[in-house]
């Protein structure tokens, strides 16, 4: 049900710090730790002994200690000592994964390590670019499956019913929605013309009266997407047309990890194009998006629930184009990717 070839977010880098950190990434448990020259590592969190989480042990130097019987690991999995053993078994070993630190985050590769290429890492446009702020980056666990996110996040039109207060505003009821499906993902996406900015985001405009605003909602395979909001005066905005002088951007990074079948962690943070210095409005926005995702968390956990107890079969809709085209796809990738695996075990 995971595509294993592919980057994933485990944790905040300031979550890593002198202490062992476990996490449970599309049902594999890892323990992430630093060593003595603050690089990253990733081990399987369960020592072949017994199974005892090596996150229940210490690190020692640049390696783990298992809480049990202090067997110790180095940070390619490798283990270096079983205390009152004559040799080391061949087979006393853990998997070590390929471990990235980017945008303030820790990427971790949970497929094949010959194939973890960091150039694969979702790039963010504009970081560390002085005219831009960043919105401080935050995260939460989710109980729903990691594809009715996706399926969120592919659907710009639920705005107008669960953010009523904040990314709602004239035309997310009604104006027609496309859909563009790329090599690496898909595009949902409207311009909405002449309407009144959204709650959410008229504060900030550098502009008065009526807009021209664009939703971009781009989800790219396994589960990571970039939500673009373009708010332009009235009579500048549309398909083909340059931006306007006093044009509002933000782009919302958004990064979904599986737990498990049954819950996701979430990643995000935003960039925008106006006050990069600004701490308070950082903190305004950081506040605010946090408050629209826990109406989606509350949506999304009722979904599951919902899809999991049916008694009826569902239905689709003309809107669920975008996030039925994802999941097509990836289920096909997916499959591509166990059967090349089967292949690969069987020679």
């Amino acid at each position: 049900m995971f595509l294993k070839n592919a980057w994933y977010v485990a944790a905040w880098d300031h979550e890593v710090r002198d202490q062992l950190h476990p996490v449970t990434m599309l049902s594999e448990n890892v323990v992430l730790y630093r060593r003595r020259d603050g690089k990253l590592a990733a081990l399987e969190d369960a020592c072949p002994h017994r199974k005892l989480p090596l996150s229940m042990g210490r690190i020692k130097g640049d390696d783990v200690e298992c809480g049990y019987h202090g067997l110790t690991f180095d940070c390619t999995g490798t283990c270096t000592r079983v205390p009152g053993a004559e040799r080391i078994p061949h087979v006393a070993r853990v998997r070590s994964y390929p471990v990235e630190e980017r945008y303030g985050l820790v990427w971790v590769w949970m497929g094949d390590p010959a194939l973890a290429d960091p150039a694969l890492i979702f790039a963010v446009d504009h970081w560390g670019d002085p005219a831009w702020g960043v919105n401080q980056g935050d995260g939460m666990t989710v109980a729903c499956n990691y594809l009715y996110m996706t399926d969120n996040l592919l659907d710009p039109s639920h705005v107008a019913w669960v953010h009523q207060s904040s990314f709602a505003g004239a035309g997310t009821e009604e104006t027609p929605l496309e859909t563009t499906v790329g090599e690496d993902g898909v595009t949902v996406w409207r311009w909405m013309m002449d309407s009144e900015p959204a709650p959410f985001y008229a504060p900030f405009l550098k502009f008065k009266g009526h807009c021209d605003r664009k939703q971009h909602y781009e989800v790219r395979y396994p589960s990571h997407a970039i939500i673009r909001a373009i708010f332009t005066p009235a009579g500048s905005g549309g398909v083909g047309q340059p931006l306007h002088p006093d044009v509002f951007l933000m782009d919302s990074y958004n990064f979904m990890t599986p737990v498990d079948e049954n819950s996701t962690r979430y990643f995000w943070f935003q960039m925008r194009n106006f006050a990069p210095n600004d701490p308070e409005i950082s903190a305004q926005f950081a506040r605010s998006v946090r408050g629209a995702f826990e109406e989606d968390r509350a949506v999304l956990a009722a979904v599951h629930q919902g899809m999991a107890n049916k008694r009826t079969p569902n239905l689709d809709l003309k809107i669920d184009v975008g996030p039925l085209r994802f999941r097509r796809r990836l289920a096909q990738l997916i499959e591509a990717e166990t059967a090349a695996n089967a292949r690969q075990a069987a020679e």
